[in-house]
């Protein structure tokens, strides 16, 4: 209850609030958007995504990602006003999921109880748990990779450094600790990552000549020995 009103000849009695017309379910901090519709945005850039990944920018439509979405393509015009500025709410969106996975690898490197490999191995391990969280984002980067100007700048920036700046001190260290052949680790990493993402982002191409993809456990178990293989 808010404090009475103080008046000259001392406090003034207290007078009850009106009841709230608001249900507990609509009272919520001002300026902070619900639970539903930070949901709906997720929801929304993810089928974004998808659609950009298997399409590319050229060939995708607003109205495409609109109708798969379920919602209006006014309601994408007025959050995001126009499809590159959706594109580029998708590449961000994407960071901000990958954001943890660079946070660990970059603890990694503190880790005294782990080899120089074994930090490597720990973070291709946590980047391989991403992928077979959401496949579609290696499919994704894929296809953005050929776009030009601003959007691959964007994607370079946001995707590309980040990852390189956390998981080739890693690498270097491995290397100079004798425990992963001397080369570019540069070069390394980006055939390892693409290896991995593009492998079960194209899953459904795999199974005309494998049944590993029917099985996702079994499929990550050797990939992952494929994986340590490359890197002895």
């Amino acid at each position: 209850m808010s404090a009475a009103p103080l008046t000259p000849g001392g406090p003034a009695p207290s007078v009850p609030s009106a009841p709230s017309t608001r249900s507990p379910r609509s009272a919520r901090s001002r300026g902070r958007p619900c639970s539903q519709a930070v949901q709906g945005a997720d929801a929304l850039l993810r089928t974004a995504r998808g659609i950009f990944a298997r399409r590319g920018y050229d060939a995708t439509s607003v109205r495409d990602i609109a109708r798969q979405a379920g919602v209006d393509a006014a309601l994408i015009a007025h959050h995001f006003g126009s499809k590159e500025a959706l594109w580029r709410a998708v590449v961000e969106h994407i960071a901000t999921t990958i954001d943890p996975l660079l946070l660990l690898a970059g603890e990694l490197r503190t880790r005294a109880d782990l080899s120089p490999r074994q930090r490597v191995e720990q973070a291709l391990l946590s980047f391989m748990d991403r992928v077979f969280e959401d496949p579609d984002i290696g499919m994704f980067f894929s296809t953005a990779a050929t776009e030009e100007g601003e959007r691959l700048n964007l994607l370079v920036d946001r995707m590309v450094k980040p990852f390189h700046a956390v998981f080739l001190p890693l690498m270097d260290d491995a290397m100079a600790a004798g425990e992963l052949r001397a080369c570019d680790p540069a070069l390394m990493f980006s055939m390892l990552t693409h290896g991995i993402s593009k492998t079960v982002a194209y899953a459904h191409v795999m199974r005309a000549v494998s049944s590993l993809p029917d099985d996702p456990a079994k499929f990550k178990a050797e990939l992952q020995k494929v994986v340590w293989t490359l890197l002895a």
